[in-house]
């Protein structure tokens, strides 16, 4: 069984540690509360890895050239 901690942090000492991070870490740290935070943001990486593996994809040359 697990045990209960309560602290109280604010905001601004949230987003100081998030600062301090390394870049890598920070942007899988935004990804995973994305993805703990957001169904929307799910479901949006399940539609883009069928519309992979359906061949359904563009290169950035297509999409970007004029």
């Amino acid at each position: 069984m697990g045990v209960m901690v309560k602290m109280t942090v604010q905001p601004e000492e949230i987003i100081e540690a998030v600062r301090r991070m390394r870049k890598e870490d920070r942007v899988v740290f935004l990804e995973d509360l994305l993805a703990a935070t957001s169904p929307e943001y799910l479901a949006s990486i399940r539609e883009a890895r069928r519309d992979y593996k359906a061949g359904r994809i563009k290169t950035h040359k297509e999409v970007f050239s004029r």
